[in-house]
């Protein structure tokens, strides 16, 4: 059964708006008091969030798909809906977003470092936010938005001080179980280790990780073998530690070879060039494999190598080790430059911008394409004739109208705003009339006169006087 897993694909879907609502408020001898309906609530993120407690993607590997709740309608009596709850989902450190075509979203490092991988859709205003000196009541509210869907894929980089790389059976599980308390899996076959583990070690005052990375062989960054599943661990390390087998029982290996394989496959994954390594001949217990050791040393260090000779079985060398990788490990962070808060960039548009594009397609269709355009169609409810009109006047104030007449659209042309898989698509008409005048001039609504029965009243009086008036006027004497 898989208990570690550093690869995931993620869908995610953010929650939906609630619908605004349409109301008007009743009471007694008032029975029409202008309208009260409240907005919708917002709907609900999903944020990715690093957390120290997390070290595998195991639960994303059998529950992939994650959706955070919708924000509810508004009601009457200036009431609005309540708002989604966020779904914050634990990664652990070191975790990369990435989308499908494999471009970098986001590189969660730091605990409570946060991504937001899904956005919840706003929710619609109510009728009584809609209100203003011309529209005094509103007869329709703004739907809520569709909270957003992604695909995601979720890569973990070990977040550790050093990496342990080298051949399968190298003795680099043998190593960390002696250095740190951790406790990997050990047996005389290649690749025992097939997940990478982690020990805690403490060299005086310095406390760093260690991290034995998954047996690497020639072409493994090319993927041949685990390869390219764990080469990744190794690119948060600050020092790479080269284990080589001196007691081998395959004739065509020996530690010096051994380390250019592993080096050139270290150069062909990219991005390692400038760590600091050290090389560790292993299983100097066995006696052959301290002759070969005292071999190849000399021409190890011509190369510049820091070597030492170690036995994890005997408990040879570790103490030396475990020091001269603590130094290094403190030069490491003392040359780290220093963290400073994130600053906070804004970047305002321009107050003249437009904010969207009008572009004739080769079927003669005109396509308006922008954030306001597009999200005022999802908002608008088109079986309510009042919101298409204002919808219609949204449009023509933000000057889509001019752009369309400009592009050389005429009446009776195609129109599509939003994508092609999800657009709104009707025949223009300049200066559009899209029903919504039938009810009325902008700032009346013919229902409040028609059903006050007190207006209604006045309006037979004064019509029975005018009717008299014109009678006497037209009355001649004999």
């Amino acid at each position: 059964m898989t208990t570690f897993v550093d690869r995931v694909e993620l869908h995610v879907a953010a929650g939906n708006g609630g619908h605004g609502c349409a109301s008007v408020h009743r009471e007694k001898f008032k029975p029409l008091g202008g309208p009260d309906g409240g907005n919708g609530g917002r709907g609900g993120d999903v944020i990715l969030t690093v957390d120290q407690s997390v070290t595998t993607l195991l639960d994303y590997h059998h529950s992939p798909h994650r959706k955070a709740t919708n924000g509810k309608p508004g009601e009457g009596g200036f009431r609005a809906g309540k708002e989604g709850q966020d779904l914050v989902l634990p990664v652990p450190d070191g975790t990369v977003v990435l989308d499908k075509a494999g471009n970098v979203l986001a590189d969660l490092v730091g605990h409570g470092t946060s991504y937001i991988a899904a956005q919840g859709g706003r929710g619609g205003l109510g009728n009584a936010a809609l209100a203003s000196a011309r529209r005094k009541a509103p007869g329709f509210a703004l739907l809520g938005e569709p909270g957003d869907l992604q695909d995601v894929v979720l890569e973990l980089k070990t977040v550790a001080d050093v990496a342990l790389v080298g051949y399968p059976s190298a003795g680099k599980s043998s190593l960390i179980s002696v250095l740190s308390a951790a406790k990997p899996k050990i047996a005389d076959y290649p690749f025992t280790t097939l997940v990478p583990n982690l020990g805690v070690v403490t060299a005086g005052s310095t406390v760093y990780t260690v991290a034995d990375v998954p047996g690497l062989i020639p072409g493994a960054s090319q993927g041949k073998g685990l390869g390219l599943e764990f080469l990744r661990h190794v690119e948060r390390c600050s020092v790479l530690v080269h284990i080589l087998d001196t007691a081998t029982l395959e004739s065509d290996r020996d530690p010096v070879s051994d380390l250019d394989v592993i080096e050139e496959e270290l150069k062909q994954y990219g991005g390692l060039g400038n760590r600091p390594r050290i090389v560790v001949l292993n299983k100097i217990d066995v006696p052959d494999g301290k002759d070969l050791a005292d071999m190849v040393r000399p021409d190890l260090e011509a190369r510049g190598y820091r070597v030492f000779e170690v036995s994890a079985v005997a408990h040879l060398g570790l103490k030396e080790l475990s020091y001269a990788l603590g130094d290094l490990v403190g030069r490491a962070r003392a040359a780290k430059p220093k963290e400073e808060a994130t600053r906070i960039v804004i970047r305002p548009k321009a107050v003249d911008e437009a904010g969207f594009t009008v572009t004739r397609e080769d079927d003669g269709l005109f396509r308006v394409r922008g954030e306001k355009p597009e999200r005022w169609v999802r908002q608008t409810d088109f079986n309510n004739d009042e919101a298409v009109g204002y919808l219609a006047d949204r449009l023509n104030r933000l000057g889509v109208e001019d752009k369309l007449m400009k592009a050389g659209a005429r009446s009776g042309d195609g129109v599509a705003i939003g994508p092609e898989d999800n657009a709104v698509v009707f025949d223009w008409e300049p200066s559009v009339t899209a029903g919504a005048e039938m009810l009325g001039r902008r700032g009346e609504d013919h229902r409040l006169e028609a059903l006050r029965p007190a207006a209604q009243r006045r309006r037979e009086n004064q019509a029975e006087r005018d009717e008299a008036q014109r009678d006497f006027d037209d009355f001649e004497p004999f």
